[in-house]
């Protein structure tokens, strides 16, 4: 049996309650869409890279070069794993209720604030002084 959906792709609206059950659904396919399409990403790129592996040249500049595409394919897929590590942590926070609230004031993030960065835990506001507070620490 096939379930029926209609065309109209849902999106979370400001009129309706903050964090109600239908903001919470429709985040937490979006996560799960994300990190299903980046292991899939992440699973085609080492499929397809895996053949050169096998060959091994003699000349210095392949060499390098294949080195180089190596680093940059495990520091890519380190920063997969990273983003997969933040939307399991997402959606433990749309399980336990904390979802769409900022871990330093506890107040809500706000739904554009997360339809363009779903893992967002501080709002626009606390980020920004993070920012600056890292910046003052670095230059110092």
């Amino acid at each position: 049996m096939v379930k029926k959906t209609s065309n109209k792709k849902y999106t979370p609206s400001q009129k309706e309650k903050y964090m109600c059950a239908k903001h919470k659904k429709f985040f937490t396919e979006e996560l799960v869409r994300w990190k299903k399409d980046i292991i899939k990403a992440n699973n085609l790129g080492n499929l397809l890279n895996s053949s050169d592996d096998s060959m091994s040249s003699a000349d210095m500049v392949d060499q390098a070069s294949s080195y180089t595409d190596k680093s940059v394919e495990m520091k890519a897929l380190n920063r997969s794993r990273k983003l997969i590590a933040k939307i399991d942590m997402a959606l433990r926070r749309i399980k336990d209720g904390t979802y769409g609230y900022c871990e330093e004031s506890g107040e809500p993030i706000g739904i554009k604030r997360l339809m363009a960065r779903p893992i967002a835990t501080l709002t626009i506001e606390a980020q920004e002084k993070h920012e600056r507070d890292e910046k003052i620490f670095v230059d110092d």
